[in-house]
């Protein structure tokens, strides 16, 4: 039995409309918003009095009588495809609102559906088969009740569309989005190297072969010029039509930064894909990174939409794609000894394992996450992954007598020595009658036990005082009275 496999791909072209095609392309997107917040007014009235939820096809016949009303008879100067797309989208929305409360979506929970505004600046319609749209011979796209519109081909659609949606950006542009079904068999023929990336700030990203890709900062070199079009924005008057058109100037600077670098990403990404038979990346936390100080260089970057390129990609052309746990411990392992060493600190960017290798932060991330894929993508057959044991080394295979002992001194006075503990507890004392019991005579919770001679300094972890001791709570004990003063 053969199987057939078919990939459904999205191509997007830039259209040029007319002038009265732009009126009707307005008619039909304010028609397909309005049948959009009917349908949510509808639904949510419903829940209010306590009426079964309206089902799609109640919905669909709503929009057919309104279309006899004179208050909504101008729905009928657009295709009717179009208000039925319209709400095929209010379902798809709320079918993945249900889901995402009732746990069957993965990722973050998602909001009820809104309503549509006006004064959006994305606006869109799609038309499917049923609207018999067509690509006529002399290259231009045919839509009903709309027209004949120009389109700038880049490149040729491999198979017949099934849908198109017209979609009207921020800064006025307007694009066809095709959707394409295809069995054409794109797999690149097998390769022999595999790579593991490291995504950055400094350095884009960073392959295991060493290979380091600088990161271009799109946004940060269009800052002044964003800086001079937002100045002049705010110094138009609300409502204006001067301050439409900064709108439109800032938008337009905002999706040249957005088209370059998705352009920049698609050509790195195909690169990847065609030199490396398996590529594996670590799953990195954009959300939370965004709340953080380096929040705009974050979204510069754009980690998450060069992933999702690389997966996309890979399952297209026959690669095998795969992530790494974001706890995985990458940049503080040593890929040749296997050690994990402490945290370190953003400015180190080269370190010394005990084991005598010297470690490029980034290269050697790269060279654990490499090493990770491959382990889950064996553990995943089945194969043994699990590493061999390694001896620890004997000045760590146990604690040395001496090793908690210090001489240090706060503000000139010796803290006192290991040999002079009178009683070793290896847990910090409580702080009730039991404590008050085992102390000695005159100490409170946070005082210092006297004959210390260590300032006085609070602790809220434990009762005892740490004074300046830094050792183990072993050493944190109380030193024996000092004996009765003789009476005379």
């Amino acid at each position: 039995m053969w199987y057939v496999l078919y990939v459904r791909l999205r191509y997007n072209y830039r259209v040029y409309p007319t002038p009265s095609q732009q009126e009707a392309l307005a008619r039909a997107f304010g028609c397909a918003r309005v049948v959009f917040n009917d349908g949510l007014r509808a639904r949510q009235e419903a829940r209010e009095q306590g009426l079964p939820y309206l089902s799609d096809a109640e919905l669909s016949k709503r929009v057919t009588a309104a279309k006899a009303t004179p208050e909504r008879a101008w729905l009928s100067e657009v295709s009717s495809v179009v208000l039925q797309q319209a709400l095929a989208d209010l379902n798809a929305a709320y079918r993945n609102f249900f889901a995402s409360i009732s746990g069957k979506r993965k990722g973050r929970k998602i909001a009820p559906p809104r309503f549509r505004s006006r004064k959006d600046n994305r606006q869109a319609i799609r038309f499917t088969a049923n609207a018999r749209f067509r690509v006529l011979d002399n290259g231009r796209l045919r839509l009903p009740k709309i027209g004949d519109l120009e389109v700038r081909w880049s490149r040729t659609l491999p198979s017949a569309p099934s849908s198109v949606t017209i979609i009207k950006d921020a800064a006025g542009r307007y694009f066809a989005s095709f959707v394409v079904q295809t069995t054409q068999d794109e797999t690149l023929p097998p390769a022999g190297a595999e790579v593991g990336i490291d995504l950055g700030l400094t350095h884009f990203a960073v392959l295991s072969d060493g290979t380091k890709v600088a990161a271009p900062k799109f946004l940060r070199r269009a800052a002044r010029k964003l800086r001079r079009l937002q100045q002049d924005l705010s110094r138009k008057q609300r409502g204006s039509q001067n301050r439409k058109k900064a709108v439109v100037k800032v938008a337009r600077a905002h999706a040249r930064v957005a088209d370059t670098r998705r352009d920049w990403q698609h050509k790195l990404s195909t690169t990847i894909i065609r030199d490396n038979q398996a590529v594996y990346v670590e799953d990195i936390c954009v959300v939370g990174l965004g709340r953080t100080r380096l929040a705009k260089s974050v979204h510069d970057a754009g980690w998450a939409s060069f992933t999702a390129m690389l997966e996309y990609k890979a399952a297209r052309y026959g690669r095998t794609f795969a992530r790494v746990d974001r706890f995985f411990p990458s940049t503080r392992m040593c890929s040749d000894c296997g050690r994990i060493n402490d945290k370190m600190a953003l400015n180190v960017r080269a370190w010394d394992c005990p084991c005598g290798s010297t470690h490029d932060r980034d290269v050697n991330a790269a060279m654990n996450v490499l090493a990770a894929g491959r382990a889950e993508s064996l553990n995943a057959c089945g194969a043994q992954v699990r590493p061999a044991l390694v001896p620890a080394p004997r000045e760590e295979a146990g604690i040395l007598p001496d090793a908690a002992c210090s001489t240090r001194s706060v503000e000139g006075i010796s803290v006192l020595q290991c040999g002079e503990i009178v009683n070793t507890s290896t847990s910090a004392p409580s702080r009730g009658r039991a404590a008050r019991r085992r102390a000695p005579p005159g100490w409170r919770p946070g005082r210092v036990p006297p004959g210390a001679g260590i300032p006085r300094r609070r602790s809220r972890r434990v009762g005892w005082s740490r004074g300046g001791c830094r050792t183990p709570p072993a050493c944190r004990s109380r030193p024996a009275p000092a004996p009765p003063r003789p009476v005379h």
